[in-house]
Parts: C-alpha cells; sequence; structure tokens
C-alpha cells in the first residue's frame, strides 16, 4: 500500500485484515514522505515499512522504479494508493495494470483533480460522494469499481463534506478491495462487472 500521510484508510485496511473481514495480506507500506503517521500505523501492525522520498529522484520515472522494485521484494499483487499524494508514471501503471487502485473524493467522472469539496459547493451541486477505481495512465479516469453517493446538506462546508465523504470512503474502499481478493471484478470494455455484471449495487446511497 502506498501513503503520503495520515493514513485513515490504510487503517481501515488493516483492522479488516486482522479480524478476518477482509481476506488480504498487507505485504508492506511504502511512503513518498518521511514521519508521517501511515508509516507508524503500519509499525503498530507489524507490517513492513518504507519511506523512499521522492525528492531524492530525478525524475518521476526514477522514483517509480524504486517503488517497483520494493514492490516485487514483497511479490506485491495489488497496489492500493491509501491517500497517495503522487502522479505514478505511465509505465508504472501498466505494469500494474487492473491491479492498481485509487479512492477519489467525487462521483467520477465529474470533478477530477483537487479541491473537490469546494467545487461541488460552488457549482450548487446536489450530490457528492466517493469512487473507487482502477488507475489507469490518465488522471482520475480508470474505470470505476464502486461509489458511495451522499446528498449534500444547505449548510455543508468543504471541511463538513471532507468528513463525510471520509466516512464513506472507509466503507466503500474495503469493500471494493474485498471484492477483488475474492476475485469478483473483472474489467471490461463496458466498465468494471461485479460477478460478471453491472450492477446497480455497485453505488451506495448515504445519508
Amino acid at each position: 500500500m502506498l501513503v503520503s500521510g495520515f493514513g485513515s484508510n490504510l487503517q481501515t485496511f488493516i483492522d479488516g485484515s486482522q479480524t478476518g473481514d477482509l481476506p488480504i495480506d498487507i505485504v508492506g507500506v511504502i511512503s513518498n514522505k518521511e514521519g508521517v503517521y501511515g508509516l507508524e500505523r503500519a509499525r503498530n501492525a507489524g507490517i513492513p515499512e518504507r519511506c523512499i522520498p521522492h525528492g531524492q529522484f530525478s525524475s518521476r520515472e526514477t522514483f517509480d522504479r524504486s517503488l517497483l522494485t520494493q514492490l516485487r521484494e514483497w511479490q506485491a499483487e495489488l497496489v492500493v494508493l491509501a491517500g497517495f499524494m503522487r502522479i505514478l508514471s505511465n509505465g508504472f501503471v501498466k505494469h500494474f495494470e487492473n491491479r492498481l487502485i485509487n479512492i477519489h473524493p467525487s462521483l467520477l467522472p465529474n470533478y477530477t483533480g483537487l479541491n473537490t469539496h469546494q467545487r461541488v459547493l460552488e457549482d450548487s451541486e446536489k450530490s457528492h460522494g466517493a469512487s473507487v477505481h482502477f488507475v489507469i495512465p490518465e488522471l482520475d479516469k480508470g474505470p470505476v469499481i464502486i461509489q458511495g453517493k451522499l446528498k449534500i446538506n444547505s449548510d455543508d462546508t468543504a471541511e463538513t463534506l471532507q468528513q463525510r465523504v471520509h466516512s464513506i470512503e472507509h466503507q466503500i474502499y474495503p469493500l471494493a478491495i474485498k471484492w477483488f481478493a475474492e476475485g469478483r471484478l473483472s474489467v471490461t470494455a463496458d466498465g468494471v462487472l461485479l460477478d460478471g455484471e453491472k450492477s446497480a449495487k455497485q453505488v451506495i446511497t448515504f445519508n
């Protein structure tokens, strides 16, 4: 798993793997920033962790090659971006095609990029949420696995929306990883299929 900060989504994966709710073995955690709490979460759980500061590399590609070397050493079968704030090179993404998953705080394909909570408020949107998706070279454009949707309240701010969306993330992200681990996901030209079907249950509405 790749992190850049606090690692709250990482903690949901750690908790799920420890209780048996998530049929995964977290083989390691990498951060591109030193001293982040995500690495401490890994240490506390007895998970191998490593910091690879991106500033020590001359290019995105050389940094990504270092990531790849470590992931190969750990024999990682799936790479999960748990708050990893780096754009990955095309070569890295293609190496892990359909085995690289991210979560984005919007209802994709709407509001790719940054500052999504403020942008939906400025546009007077009625709904907001989060999307778990496979990563492709185009930023935030990969096939969506599952979305969590909520209604925007009249008194919501960017801060309250961030908190509400975080709560959704902690529920839908582990579910998507569980589906992957169970072999229930497939990617076709029509998008992601769950148990061979493109089902409405891949969109969950929250209060």
